[in-house]
């Protein structure tokens, strides 16, 4: 038994890295989403609408969640010109409250939701030393907290039907990190683990009609982390996302049931060194990019910023 197993376990492994070569050199089939329900959290950001407006071109009707008010209605409005019914809701993802109520308040108004993509995300901004408890809390309450929240208001339905997608939103810095963002860090590297463990308990339970999707974007150029900055020579290499680009990627993706991917692709080689390189090795390398002081300038306007009383939320 063990043998058969042992060599069932090498025909997979060996199949599935050739689809995957091969996914990489032909054009994957998209799947067609028309007339699912999709929900977005942090959808009055920058990417939060890009999502709502891609998801929308491709005929999913909306639930729209975000703290901001008014952003998220302007995101609805956008989103209602391409032709689809759109549901937005004030929520304070850091409320686990907050979000049970709302979900509740979703399945009775609107329906089932079959798309979750779990896109919100904040950061303090500050040095641990110098930031209040509160802050750091926050960032672990919407970018790794509200994962689970969500998901226990909005799995069940789905494994009724066996049907549903979750996408979450994580970052390359849950796949390694950087300096003087330990809450942000500290977070996505919590998001990439829930999202993973949730991956293979779908799998065990063999509900194979639910997928799932990560995304580990490099920094993204919405302002969350304005100032950011590698190395000079290095940055025409590496630069900062533009967000269409981002969420153009991350669509590919879902729509082709790709369980994971990093934009750009250079991402996936820090990923994979940080695992085979000696600590000393990556330290070197991270020091010659500039990874040891890259965030230093956004720690400083943010700073300058909270000295001239405009901090708020960062919503990616």
């Amino acid at each position: 038994m063990f043998i058969l197993d042992l060599l069932l376990m090498l025909l997979n492994l060996t199949s599935s890295i050739l689809c995957a070569m091969l996914s990489t050199v032909l054009r994957p089939r998209l799947k067609c989403i028309e007339g699912e329900l999709c929900l977005i959290t942090g959808a009055g950001g920058a990417l939060g609408r890009l999502f709502a407006l891609e998801f929308a071109k491709e005929g999913a009707h909306l639930v729209l969640w975000d703290c901001n008010t008014a952003a998220n209605e302007q995101t609805a409005e956008l989103a209602r010109e391409l032709g689809v019914r759109v549901h937005a809701y004030t929520v304070d993802l850091s409320q686990r409250q907050s979000i049970y109520d709302t979900a509740d308040r979703v399945r009775r108004e609107v329906g089932q939701v079959s798309i979750l993509v779990n896109n919100a995300g904040v950061v303090a901004g500050r040095r641990l030393l110098d930031c209040p408890d509160e802050l750091l809390e926050r960032t672990l309450l919407v970018n790794c907290h509200a994962l689970f929240w969500m998901t226990k208001a909005f799995l069940p339905q789905m494994k009724s039907k066996n049907h549903g997608h979750f996408i979450t939103v994580a970052s390359a810095l849950g796949l390694f990190s950087t300096a003087c963002v330990e809450d942000y860090c500290a977070s996505k590297f919590g998001a990439v683990g829930f999202h993973e463990s949730l991956t293979h308990e779908l799998h065990a339970e063999n509900l194979d009609g639910i997928k799932t999707t990560l995304v580990c974007p490099y920094i993204v150029n919405t302002g969350m982390f304005a100032g950011c900055e590698i190395r000079q020579e290095l940055r025409s290499l590496i630069p900062p996302l533009e967000p269409l680009y981002t969420v153009q990627q991350s669509m590919q993706a879902i729509l082709s049931e790709q369980q994971m991917i990093c934009i750009p692709r250079l991402m996936y080689i820090p990923f994979l060194t940080r695992a085979l390189l000696p600590w000393e090795a990556n330290v070197a390398t991270y020091r010659f990019m500039g990874g040891d002081t890259c965030m230093l300038p956004f720690i400083k306007n943010t700073e300058q910023k909270l000295s001239n009383g405009h901090i708020k939320y960062k919503y990616t």
